[in-house]
């Protein structure tokens, strides 16, 4: 059989020709010979392999073919595969129908399939890279008036980043048929978990229920006036989402998180040690405020000891860098993506990010709003959710019913259009607790009632839902160690509305 020579990589758009590009076509042939002898073996390559990875062009649209014909149940041989090419004239300058029955012919044992895959597969990356390189290169020594180094840097990790994570720069449109396959295996993945959820679980079986957990390309904004719990809910979720993380191994050796997953917290107001402590607190059962003044006692300190061992492996990356641009926020996450994983990007608020740059817009709601597309952006580019934490309005406080409102987020345009899913934390205990009458007196008999009903207790109103229904949930809340927990189902004052 004629082997097809590894031709040079064809010149790239920025003109730089490079000289013998890694390709083995042999390796090609023997994986196309062993999927034409034997189907069965296009299950065993995985899905890591696509037909971009191929460097001979026409071995592109035959495994195109191939797969294809697989896919449908169908037949993959090459007389059948023949009659599509017969319009095609690499086809028949290869040889034609000959070419395929030689393919057929030397095909090597279908076990071997996925080492040759990974092979092609590797190979097709490392063309890539140098082509990348090249384009680095060109744009660093041409310099380039709209791009400062700090902004080649960004777009060269942004490259880096796609092209390990998906093999190849993405195309622009994607094929409906592709899309729904997506689609279809998100919704296998979601009846195959437990309690058929869709997204990553939040640890809150209540809120599970009513959005689905936490979706990939989502933005969620959690907004609450100070005090009411929301970084004490961001830190809740992004924990018990670190504490189950479980994976397992790809075809293509990297690792497909199966439960909980890695997450990062950027913490712009409290610093590590004390998003730390607050995380003993909770796990520990001991009041953070007195783990802070070190008013504990033995028993107690044995408590927060285990507790430490317990939860120091979990994979909870915490930035605690104030004032920090989105620029410098989307580097570091697309970098920690692509040397742990990442799985749950929370920011501790949204209104303390900066452009940067010397680029600030005419006003804040300007700013604020390049700030939540740029965050909705990178929610898509990574295929994660970013949970983003919000201030609210002081109107609120002016009005009788204090519950919010969408209308009540600071800059509430920018950030209600680009969100996903928008959720306010309400504590009536909070509010009435300042109301408290004059001890003894029959105001303060029904205050305390009304307080012994709302004490511990939390609702989640979710304004905005993108996949699902607007509605609020009940969840139960320790000030003592500022940890959001599920109510008993038998509880009197259990309620999902």
């Amino acid at each position: 059989m004629a082997i097809v020579p590894a031709l040079d990589l064809r010149t790239v758009s920025n003109d730089v020709a490079i000289a013998h590009a890694p390709a083995n076509v042999e390796v090609e042939q023997a994986l196309l010979g062993a999927l034409l002898y034997d189907n069965n073996a296009f299950e065993r390559i995985g899905d890591f392999l696509q037909a971009h990875h191929f460097f001979e062009p026409f071995h592109q649209r035959l495994y195109t073919a191939i797969e294809t014909n697989v896919r449908k149940g169908q037949l993959a041989e090459p007389i059948l595969l023949a009659e599509q090419f017969v319009r095609d004239t690499a086809f028949e300058d290869l040889g034609g129908i000959r070419y395929m029955a030689d393919l057929v012919d030397r095909a090597p044992p279908s076990a071997n399939a996925p080492d040759y895959a990974r092979a092609i597969y590797d190979l097709a990356l490392r063309r890539d890279l140098i082509r990348i390189g090249g384009e680095i290169a060109q744009i660093a020594n041409q310099g380039d008036a709209e791009l400062s180094a700090r902004d080649q840097i960004e777009q060269a990790e942004h490259q880096l980043y796609e092209l390990a994570e998906t093999g190849g720069v993405h195309q622009g449109f994607v094929a409906f048929k592709d899309a729904l396959h997506g689609a279809v295996t998100m919704a296998a993945e979601a009846h195959g978990r437990e309690g058929g959820l869709a997204g990553v679980s939040t640890g809150l079986i209540d809120l599970d229920q009513k959005i689905g957990g936490l979706h990939p390309s989502d933005l969620v904004i959690v907004a609450a006036r100070p005090s009411m719990g929301k970084s004490a809910l961001a830190a809740n979720i992004g924990f018990d989402v670190a504490r189950n993380y479980a994976w397992e191994v790809q075809p293509d050796g990297s690792k497909k998180t199966v439960r909980g997953g890695v997450v990062a917290f950027f913490s712009l107001e409290m610093s590590a040690d004390q998003l730390a402590l607050r995380m003993l607190a909770e796990v520990s059962g001991v009041s953070g405020d007195r783990l802070r003044k070190g008013e504990i006692e033995a028993v107690e300190f044995g408590r927060v000891r285990d507790a430490a061992i317990d939860i120091q492996d979990a994979p909870f990356y915490i930035d605690d860098t104030g004032g920090i641009t989105l620029a410098k926020l989307t580097a570091r996450a697309r970098r920690l993506k692509r040397t742990v994983g990442l799985d749950l990007l929370i920011i501790d608020y949204l209104q303390l990010i900066t452009l940067g740059g010397g680029s600030r817009q005419d006003n804040r709601v300007q700013e604020v709003s390049a700030i939540t597309q740029g965050l909705k952006a990178l929610a898509k580019e990574l295929s994660i959710p970013v949970i983003a934490l919000a201030q609210l309005s002081r109107q609120v406080e002016n009005r009788e019913d204090k519950k919010p409102q969408l209308s009540d987020l600071r800059e509430s345009g920018s950030i209600e259009q680009d969100a996903d899913m928008v959720m306010f934390i309400y504590r009536e205990s909070y509010y009435l607790s300042r109301l408290e009458p004059r001890e003894g007196t029959e105001e303060h008999f029904k205050w305390q009632e009304q307080m012994d009903q709302v004490r511990g207790l939390a609702e989640i109103i979710i304004g905005k839902q993108r996949h699902g229904p607007i509605g609020s949930v009940k969840l139960s809340f320790n000030e003592d160690i500022t940890k959001f927990g599920n109510l008993a189902r038998d509880s009197s004052r259990y309620e999902v509305r």
